[in-house]
C-alpha cells in the first residue's frame, strides 16, 4: 500500500512558516487578485486563495470584475496594480472570458509581482537557472518530493502534459534535480508503455482515470495534479487512485494532495516579492 503524499497538511506548515516570516516585514506583503466573469471554479479557487492570505497575515484584495470586462479595462487595472507600492503581488485567475488575450494579460503583470510564474521572463529564467519566481504547482510538487525525502536524481521521471503552467516548468525542476526526464502529450505514441519506466510519474492532463494501474510501474511514485470531477460529481484526478495505490510506492491524494501546496506556494512566492520589494 503507497504512502500517501499528504499535500493538505504540508501546506498549513508552509503557510505557518510564511506567516512568522511575514511578521519580521516593515509592512503586511500585498497581494491582488483579479477574477473576471462567472466562472463557478473560479470563483472558489479565488475565496481559497483570499482565506490563505488572511491566513498567512497579508493585505489581500480582490478585483471581481463583469464577463463584459474588456482586455483595456482588464489591463488598465494591472497596470495601476504594477505601480501600487503596498501590493507585491498580482493574480489573475484563469481561464478568461473569450475576448480577452490570455497572453497578453500575463504580459502585462510585471514580472516582479508575477507571483503565479507565469511571465515569459519567469519562466526564461526557469530555464536557464536564474532567480525567479517558479509556477506555483511545479513549485509545490518539488517540496512535496523534498518533504518525503523523494529524490529525483539518476530516476527516470516521466511527465504527462506539456502545458506552460504545468508540464514544462515540472520537466524543468526534476531536470535542475537531476532526473531523466520524458514528456509525454496526446501524440505520444506507446503512453502506457513510456510510463511504466517512471520512477516519478506525473499526471497533469485533466481526464478522469487516465493513469490506469497498469501503467504504472510497481513502486514508483505517482503525483496527480489534475482537479476532474467523476460521473457521480466526485472529486478526482487523472489517476484511478484505488488501484494504482496497491503499486506505487507513493501517491498524491485528490483532492488533499497538489491542490493545497499550489495555494501554498503562491503565499511563498508573494511573500519573496514582498522581501525583494523591501530589500
Amino acid at each position: 500500500m503507497a504512502t500517501i503524499l499528504d499535500g493538505k497538511a504540508l501546506a498549513e506548515k508552509v503557510k505557518q512558516e510564511v506567516r512568522k516570516e511575514a511578521e519580521g516585514l516593515s509592512r503586511k506583503p500585498g497581494l491582488a487578485v483579479i477574477i473576471v466573469g462567472n466562472n463557478p471554479a473560479s470563483r472558489v479557487y479565488v475565496n481559497s486563495k483570499r482565506k490563505d492570505s488572511e491566513e498567512c497575515g497579508f493585505l489581500s484584495e480582490e478585483y471581481a470584475l463583469p464577463e463584459e470586462t474588456t482586455q483595456e479595462t482588464l489591463i488598465a487595472l494591472i497596470e495601476k496594480l504594477n505601480a501600487r507600492q503596498d501590493i507585491d503581488g498580482i493574480l489573475c485567475q484563469l481561464p478568461l472570458p473569450k475576448g480577452i488575450d490570455e497572453e497578453a494579460v500575463l504580459m502585462a503583470i510585471s514580472p516582479e509581482k508575477d507571483v503565479d510564474g507565469f511571465h515569459p521572463m519567469n519562466m526564461g529564467a526557469l530555464l536557464v537557472g536564474k532567480e525567479g519566481f517558479l509556477p506555483c504547482t511545479p513549485y509545490g510538487i518539488m517540496e512535496i518530493l523534498q518533504e518525503y525525502s523523494i529524490d529525483p536524481k539518476g530516476k527516470r521521471c516521466v511527465v504527462i502534459g506539456r502545458s506552460n503552467i504545468v508540464g514544462k516548468p515540472m520537466a524543468l525542476l526534476l531536470l535542475q534535480q537531476h532526473g531523466t526526464v520524458t514528456v509525454c502529450h496526446s501524440r505520444t505514441q506507446n503512453l502506457a508503455e513510456v510510463c511504466r519506466t517512471a520512477d516519478i510519474l506525473v499526471a497533469a492532463v485533466g481526464k478522469v482515470n487516465m493513469v490506469t494501474a497498469d501503467m504504472v510501474k510497481p513502486g514508483a511514485v505517482v503525483i496527480d495534479v489534475a482537479m476532474n470531477r467523476n460521473e457521480a460529481g466526485k472529486l478526482c484526478g487523472d489517476v484511478d487512485y484505488t488501484a494504482v495505490q496497491e503499486i506505487a510506492s507513493a501517491i498524491t491524494p485528490v483532492p488533499g494532495g497538489v491542490g493545497p501546496m499550489t495555494r501554498a506556494m503562491l503565499m511563498k512566492n508573494t511573500l519573496l516579492a514582498a522581501q525583494k520589494r523591501q530589500g
